[in-house]
């Protein structure tokens, strides 16, 4: 390749980053949809939380069959096929008129959707495009969620306000439609398409990449791994804490406190921009530092973020302020230093597999927290055993991610699928 021609795989994750900003736009709808929903159809609050406890269980089983839906037809197929699904669940919720509408619809086809278009896409171009500034890669496309956050948020928040919530999805399905020539134009499955090597792989010959495993046997592997348990529990708290009570619900808990969707969803878009910060920044810190360091140092943080945030609620501005400042900038920040770690333990090209196994693990932290905080919220009056419970839980994280590398019977690297008999 001519020296200073951009590489192609940057337009591959310049698109990716686009397609996955959708995804996690989709992914934050819930918690500005669970108002209005409650106030036209009568819904109850843990029925619709179960319905996106359901979106996100979803959400989660997409991932390790992303994996080897990517093997199989490629990545752009994959992408199109993820964006068709979103626009046809989103679309279909405008005509909803029952909970087992929402619960197929939202819950079903857009959270399958939405796990097709998330960070196993990611990891995979990362994996496939880039043989140095990984990281760095995998850190800016996991901001895409924060970005989605970030743009999407204050903008269906306000179309809520001035057309109501139907205004929301068509927003949603104008703007995936958009992408779909994009993906058509700039991505491709691997540089050996397009005669190329990956960015950073130098002058040598490139090695063969390596199948994957597929999706059962990947999962079958790795229960035996000691690392897998581990890093799920990590992921576990990740999606119970995050998505699973602050995406959902902290709009509804602002609401509780005399506080308007506008400005909470406004705060929601503040956390993505740190966010937005702090996942390129620990991405980058992945390509240089222990990842077992880095996870535990984001889940003490988060757990002390949580702890304080029920003292917040009827306190100054600036205390909401912090909280949105410490807990966004390591939202996403996870995934950077967990993909590094799934590398060292099952190898470069079970990459994408397992970490959509751990993303399933992810997404059941965040569907069952989804669901148990819109009941603690009917049962009790208020959100705060929900905070202070995850908080705790991310201190376990912590810990459990110092343990990852330790020794287990059934250890060794797993072998990959053309070693498979």
């Amino acid at each position: 390749m001519r020296s200073g021609k951009l590489h192609f795989g940057w337009y591959v994750a310049a698109v990716t980053f686009l397609v996955m900003l959708v995804g996690a736009g989709v992914r934050s709808t819930p918690g500005v949809l669970i108002l209005p929903l409650e106030s036209e159809f009568h819904w109850s609050r843990d029925a619709i939380s179960f319905a996106i406890a359901v979106n996100l269980l979803m959400f989660g089983l997409a991932g390790p069959f992303t994996a080897s839906m990517i093997d199989r037809i490629g990545l752009r197929r994959t992408m199109n096929i993820g964006l068709i699904l979103l626009i046809l669940g989103v679309f279909g919720t405008i005509f909803m008129t029952a909970t087992w509408h929402l619960i197929l619809l939202w819950g079903v086809v857009v959270g399958t959707a939405s796990g097709i278009v998330a960070m196993v896409l990611g990891a995979e171009v990362a994996a496939r495009w880039f043989a140095s500034r990984q990281g760095l890669v995998l850190g800016l496309l996991t901001a895409s969620s924060a970005m989605g956050q970030l743009v999407f948020l204050p903008v269906l928040a306000l179309l809520l306000e001035l057309y109501g919530w139907r205004a929301v999805c068509i927003g949603i399905v104008v703007t995936s439609a958009a992408l779909i020539p994009l993906v058509v134009a700039f991505v491709r499955g691997s540089p050996e398409e397009m005669g190329l090597k990956p960015y950073g792989a130098g002058d040598g010959p490139t090695p063969a990449r390596k199948k994957s495993l597929p999706a059962m046997p990947a999962l079958w592997a790795g229960l035996k791994r000691r690392d897998f348990w581990l890093l799920g529990m990590v992921f576990f708290t990740c999606g119970a804490s995050a998505n699973g009570l602050i995406g959902t619900h902290l709009i509804a808990a602002c609401a509780d406190h005399g506080i308007g969707e506008v400005a909470a969803a406004g705060m929601l878009a503040g956390m993505g921009a740190f966010n937005f910060v702090g996942s390129t920044f620990f991405g980058w810190l992945s390509d240089r530092y222990d990842g077992r360091h880095l996870l535990a140092i984001i889940f003490v943080s988060r757990g002390l973020s949580l702890l304080a945030l029920p003292f917040l609620f009827d306190g100054s501005v600036i205390g909401l302020s912090a909280f949105a400042i410490f807990y966004g900038f390591e939202w996403v920040a996870t995934v950077p230093p967990t993909v590094k770690l799934i590398e060292s333990s099952f190898g470069r090209e079970n990459i994408g597999v397992y970490y959509g196994w751990i993303t399933l693990v992810h997404q059941l932290g965040a569907a069952l927290v989804a669901w148990m905080a819109g009941l603690i919220r009917v049962d009790w009056g208020d959100y705060q055993i929900a905070f202070l419970a995850s908080g705790a839980l991310c201190m376990l994280a912590a810990a459990s991610a110092m343990a990852v590398g330790g020794k287990w019977r059934g250890g060794g690297r797993i072998a990959p699928a053309n070693a498979v008999a």
